[in-house]
């Protein structure tokens, strides 16, 4: 069987960009796709056999409850999470006394709430089974100390801290919760947006170990290894994967 075969993975964001390639990584290892995203679910749930399309606002509690409930419904279990969804390229970059309050708590409930309440929602049934795979996507920003987009840097950074901590509440029942934090990614959310990659591309590229764009395939590989047999004594960690831009 392949690494992944008969495991139900959870997708969220994960009808485009780095999600969806995550999506079809978890696939060719055997997992059965459940794409979760505010639009397009359906549409992208199609390139998977069996796939399910869920329409889901992951920061509303009442969705993600409906997010889990339906997965096991369809699919009968719920192996791995990958909290992928979040807001970033729509941001404006501006000086952090600028930032709107609305904007501010927007970036808080998307990034970081929405991770709170999909964990919650998907645990009781990782429980059951006897274990299971979260990883959270965050960014190299909070390592590197990015300015001018000061919220969503803040919301990153409380990415890590959940991981840990949570990763310290789930360990005795067998639920590995880790976390991925890529570089700056030439995703289709950051293509849709050409001022923010004229700002951020070649700066980006300029500092990386290795000299080139960033690509969604790039992360891939690291959350298929963590929702693997070969992460079984891995849990509360971050992996940074950004070209060498950042070492710790």
């Amino acid at each position: 069987m392949s690494a992944l075969g008969g495991k139900v993975a959870v997708v969220t964001g994960g009808a485009q960009g780095i999600g969806r390639a995550i999506a079809h990584e978890l696939a060719a290892g055997g997992a059965r796709i459940v794409i979760a995203d505010l639009k397009g679910a359906e549409a992208a749930a199609a390139d998977f056999p069996d796939g399910v399309g869920l329409t889901v606002d992951v920061a509303s509690e009442d969705d993600v409850a409906r997010m889990a409930s339906e997965t096991v419904e369809r699919c009968g279990t719920i192996d791995i999470l990958v909290n992928n969804a979040g807001l970033y390229a729509s941001l404006a970059m501006r000086p952090f006394e600028q930032i709107p309050v609305d904007e501010w708590r927007q970036v808080m409930d998307v990034n970081v709430l929405s991770m709170f309440l999909t964990c919650r929602a998907v645990v009781p049934q990782m429980r059951e089974q006897g274990g299971g795979r979260i990883v959270n996507i965050s960014s190299g920003t909070p390592f590197r100390g990015v300015p001018f987009v000061l919220h969503y840097v803040t919301s990153k950074g409380a990415i890590v801290a959940l991981t840990r901590a949570l990763a310290k509440e789930l360990g005795g029942d067998e639920i590995l919760v880790n976390c991925v934090a890529p570089g700056f990614t030439m995703s289709d959310g950051v293509n849709e947006h050409p001022e923010v990659v004229e700002a951020l591309r070649d700066v980006s590229v300029g500092s990386r170990t290795l000299k080139r764009d960033q690509v969604p395939e790039d992360v891939v590989g690291a959350v298929a290894f963590l929702c693997g047999p070969g992460a079984t004594f891995i849990t509360g960690q971050t992996m940074v994967i950004d070209g060498g831009q950042y070492f710790h």
